[in-house]
Order: structure tokens, then C-alpha cells, then sequence
């Protein structure tokens, strides 16, 4: 039997040393042997404010360095049970966006082929629309546990289909997502009209603004997102800055108001025991995040999804 992988720990290597990979994991070419792929996808180009996300893989991997394999809050071990490791990036064309868009997508197709789960590390939030589409190959429509402070539903923007604040109604539009098995959580801020989240709850989406997570525990609604989700195919996307700017500062279109930390890892960690097909974390730029924090809350949050996919952590 191959001996599973291991992150480099600390007391083998200094945290400032050993391989620029998720966690200090061993790099791989391709996905085949591996149960799990963290995968970079350094893409900026969709941005509509202040760049920067092109460099978020980077950092994510960089600050991962102080993770260690085992969770002492859900005793979860993944590196126990599931053959891990980075498969390094998507080589995007930095040029031309629909070029990138359809490189995205063809790459999950290849690594869809093996049985293997994607974690991604963004990469503005436009990443996730071909991933879904690679993902609705294989899977069929799936559930979409999506935290962030935008919708990103916008019909189109300066003109064009493809940006970060459009993925969702593209997806909904080509049917990537399963009906009546999305959550949007944390959406917040101001809109150019006063019916912007409103074309969300017509799909049959459910919205959770950041309002009614204020001053609260968010596991009674995981529950009920579980629930809602049942064993259909899910995958999770969380923006970076679905996170208040006091933890989270370094992305490209701060919105206060937002999720506490914890509240990120309640809602990360109350989708145990769903059938998890993939996930993302997008959005973080590096350039105004100084001090790598907004990194740090990123790298953790991948690895709380590696930590509720399925056989790794079971609800009673």
C-alpha cells in the first residue's frame, strides 16, 4: 500500500523553509493516485476594481506553511485517510480572458478524470465559472454553498459576460447548479438597484445576508443547509471577502459588515458529512494584505474544506 503524504512539518524543516506548495506538501505533475489536488489558478483578469488576485495562489501556499495535519477542534485527519497533494497551477493565458475561461475548464476536465476532489486556490471568483462547468460533467447540476459579500449575478458588466461579479448567472443560465440546492451567505453592501439580490430568490436561491448572520453562531443554519443540500453533489465557493475587512483586509472589493472568522469556520465546517464534489477559496490580493493575514484566513479555510470531505469526518 503507497504510504500517504504528508505535510513537511515544522520541526523537520523551519516554517520559512522547504517547497512552495499548499501546506508543504509533495508537488505532483497530474492528479492520478491522488484522493485530494490543491490547485492554483493565478488569474486577475476578471477583476472590475483593484487587481492583485493573480498573485493570491502564491501567498495562500506561502502562508499555509503554518498549518499542521491534524484539526484539534473537529479531531479531523485527513492526511490519515486521503492521498493529498498540489498539483502546482493552471497556465492561464494572462492575455485573453475567453482563452483562459476555456483552459480553466479543459484542465478540471482532465483532472475530473481521475477520482480525485479539487480544492482551488484563486484567482478572482470568475475561476469557479469553468470549474463548474467541468464539474456539471461529471457530476450532473450540483449544489452551490456560496459565501461571499457580492452575489455575482450581474447580467453583464461594461458590456462583457465574462467578469468576477458574473460567474453565478452564467451558471445559472447554462444549468451547472442543482435547483433549489443553492445558498448564498453573507451578501451585503450597497447595489445599483434595490431589487439586486432579488433575481437570486427568483431562481429559487436561497440568500443569507450578512444581517442575519450578525451577533449569532451560524451552525443552526448549517444544519438547515445540510438538510437542504441532502446528498446531492456540492461544491463550495467562499470569496475571501465574504470576511469583514477587519480579518480579511487584503482583497479587491472590501464591503464592511461582514462574517467573523468563526463564522467562516462554522460555515465551512458545518458541511460535514455532504457529498463535497470540489471546492475554491478566491479573491485574495496579496498586494493589500501586508501582512499576510488575509492569506492565513484563505489557507486555513482550505484546509477546513480537506478537513469535511466525505470520509474524513463523520456526523453522528
Amino acid at each position: 500500500m503507497a504510504m500517504l503524504n504528508q505535510p513537511l512539518g515544522g520541526n523537520e524543516m523551519p516554517r520559512f523553509g522547504g517547497p512552495a506548495t499548499m501546506m508543504r506538501l509533495p508537488a505532483h505533475d497530474s492528479a492520478k493516485g491522488l484522493d485530494v489536488a490543491f490547485i492554483g489558478v493565478p488569474m486577475d483578469i476578471a477583476t472590475s476594481n483593484r487587481p492583485g488576485t493573480r498573485l493570491g495562489p502564491r501567498q495562500i501556499r506561502d502562508e499555509s506553511r503554518m498549518l499542521r495535519p491534524y484539526n484539534m477542534a473537529t479531531r479531523a485527519a485527513p492526511f490519515d485517510s486521503l492521498q493529498v497533494g498540489d498539483i502546482g497551477d493552471v497556465p492561464i493565458n494572462t492575455f485573453h480572458l475567453p482563452k483562459t475561461v476555456e483552459i480553466i475548464e479543459r484542465f478540471y476536465d482532465d483532472l475530473l478524470q481521475y477520482a480525485c476532489i479539487p480544492l482551488t486556490l484563486g484567482g478572482d471568483h470568475l475561476i469557479t465559472l469553468p470549474i463548474l462547468r467541468a464539474m456539471a460533467k461529471k457530476h450532473g447540476p450540483v449544489g452551490l454553498i456560496h459565501i461571499d459579500a457580492h452575489a455575482d449575478v450581474n447580467e453583464h458588466m461594461f458590456g462583457e459576460p465574462l467578469a468576477h461579479g458574473t460567474p453565478f448567472r452564467r451558471a445559472q443560465e447554462e444549468g451547472l447548479l442543482a435547483h433549489g440546492k443553492v445558498v448564498q451567505i453573507g451578501l451585503r453592501g450597497t447595489g445599483y438597484a434595490a431589487e439586486d439580490f432579488d433575481w437570486c430568490r427568483q431562481q429559487g436561491f436561497r440568500v443569507v445576508t450578512a444581517e442575519e448572520c450578525w451577533y449569532r453562531s451560524l451552525a443552526p443554519l448549517m444544519k438547515e443547509v445540510r438538510e437542504q443540500m441532502g446528498d446531492t453533489p456540492v461544491y463550495i465557493t467562499f470569496d475571501i471577502d465574504g470576511l469583514d475587512p477587519s480579518v480579511a483586509p487584503g482583497t479587491g472589493t472590501v464591503e464592511m459588515g461582514g462574517l467573523t472568522s468563526t463564522q467562516g469556520l462554522e460555515i465551512v465546517r458545518g458541511a460535514a458529512g455532504l457529498n463535497i464534489v470540489g471546492g475554491d477559496l478566491v479573491e485574495v490580493s496579496p498586494p493589500y494584505d501586508p501582512s499576510g493575514n488575509t492569506a492565513l484566513m484563505g489557507a486555513t479555510l482550505l484546509y477546513e474544506m480537506l478537513c469535511v470531505l466525505p470520509g474524513v469526518l463523520r456526523r453522528d
